[in-house]
Order: C-alpha cells, then sequence, then structure tokens
C-alpha cells in the first residue's frame, strides 16, 4: 500500500539504503535496551533498528502510518504529537529504562522537539536525531561564528553535540529543498546552581538584538534584576562563550 507524503506533517521518507545502514550503525542499539524512534515514516530505520535491539517504541502522529506499523512484531507504536509526549514517564513504564532516542524529525518543527527533549534529558541516555543541516550547524556552533546562538547555548549547556554524517537532499523521497545532517547528543550533568527557566530568559534576552553591544539588551535586563554585577557587555552575544552565560546565570 503506498503512502502518500503530508506536507503538514513534513514528511520526507529516508529511501538511501547506505545512509540508512549508516544511521543504524551509528545508534549501534543492543538487545535489552529501550529505543524511541520518533518520526518512524514507513519504517526504512525502524525494521533494521528492531533486528538490532529485538523490541521498539515508536511515536507517529500520522494515523495511516501508525496503522501500518502495528502489528509489527516487538514493535509498540504510540500515536501521538511528539511534543504531548511525556518522556520520562515512558521510561517509568518501561520499568525505568533510560531511553536511546532516534528520529528523522520534521524539519517544520524541529527546535520545539529539541526543547521538548531537552525536558525529558534525566530519562535519556542519547540521541541520535536527523535535521535541517543548518540547525545541525547552529546546534554544534562555537561562539563567535554567525550559526552560533540561543539554539547553541541551550543545547550545549546540556549536551556534547557530535556530528554523525551528512545527508543529500536525494536521499529522500520526495527530496527536501534543504540538505540534512545526522548528530549525536549525549546528555551531560546541569551546571551547578544553574535554573533552567532563568537561564532560557538570559539567554533569549542576550539574543533578542544580535547585532547590539549586550549594554543595550542583557546590560539593562541585569541592571534590573542585580545592578553592579560584573560582566562584560562591552560584546555581542554571540561572542559570550557557553560557560560565561552559565556562570552568570548561577550568580543570578
Amino acid at each position: 500500500m503506498s503512502h502518500r507524503p503530508r506536507k503538514r506533517f513534513g514528511q520526507h521518507f529516508l529511501v538511501d539504503e547506505g545512509v540508512i545502514a549508516a544511521i543504524v550503525a551509528a545508534v549501534a542499539a543492543k538487545v535489552g535496551e529501550h529505543v524511541v524512534e520518533i518520526g518512524p515514516g514507513l519504517g526504512a530505520i525502524t525494521r533494521p533498528l528492531l533486528k538490532q535491539c529485538g523490541a521498539l517504541t515508536v511515536i507517529e502522529l500520522d494515523r495511516d502510518l501508525a496503522a501500518r506499523l502495528r502489528g509489527v512484531p516487538g514493535l509498540d507504536v504510540i500515536e501521538a504529537d511528539v511534543l504531548r509526549v511525556d518522556l520520562a514517564a515512558l521510561a517509568v513504564a518501561q520499568g525505568g529504562a533510560k531511553l536511546r532516542i532516534v528520529g528523522n524529525l520534521p524539519y517544520n518543527i524541529s527546535t520545539p522537539i529539541l526543547f521538548h527533549l531537552l525536558h525529558g534529558i534525566d530519562a535519556v541516555v542519547d540521541q541520535h536525531v536527523m535535521l535541517q543541516r543548518e540547525v545541525a550547524e547552529r546546534m554544534a556552533a562555537a561562539p563567535g561564528v554567525k550559526a552560533y546562538g540561543r539554539l547553541s547555548v541551550m543545547l550545549q549547556w546540556r549536551y556534547a553535540i557530535e556530528p554523525v554524517l551528512d545527508v543529500p537532499a536525494r536521499a529522500f523521497d520526495p527530496p527536501p529543498k534543504v540538505e540534512s545532517s545526522v548528530v549525536r547528543m549525549i546528555p551531560k550533568p546541569a551546571a551547578t546552581g544553574v535554573d533552567a527557566g532563568l537561564l532560557a530568559e538570559l539567554v533569549s534576552v542576550a539574543f533578542s538584538q544580535r547585532r547590539k553591544l549586550l549594554r543595550h539588551t542583557l546590560g539593562r535586563w541585569l541592571e534590573e534584576r542585580k545592578p553592579g554585577l560584573d560582566f562584560d557587555v562591552q560584546r555581542r552575544a554571540e561572542e559570550v562563550p557557553v560557560e560565561e552565560y552559565l556562570s552568570l546565570a548561577a550568580r543570578l
């Protein structure tokens, strides 16, 4: 039975066997691990992953695709929007084992999904996700480059982010209008004394006007909250390393 890709779900199905094999090899799932795939689609990655680990949970919003996957031995299908799935609760339901996340994330909502996954980070071993290459570059960007921004800081404070492979548009059906990349995200402990909500607000203010010096944005914000705090605001937001944002948040 054929399935016509749905634009509203941002569906682009991976069909390149070489790319599929490379992703599955990078994940290297083992029997007994709790692997969760986001957006399995037609099952290109699902089936070889299932051979590796023997049992797999998939989260699929498209009811037709979810129906196709039901009944596959070893496959637990959750028909839902991943943004509404509680990863911590999912881990508890599976006996408390931490999750290994795999997914070809819909490019139109990849950033909201990344922030949602961040909320469940304590229940996760690692994440292998495919995204638009531009987003992947922003995730891993170092200070001082144009790609470095709010997403870079908010992910790098909790993950070590490693590039796995680049994926050309022709590897999909239909081909997207952008190139893609797979990245590995390995959780790391939260910095001591850093409140996630405060850090998020701080970073959002800092990058609200990228071209201006921080004294015009973050400087004013800091002065309202803790006058006289020692922090160099004669820089642009993209020049400040992640560690300095964390240190500032901790001091607040």
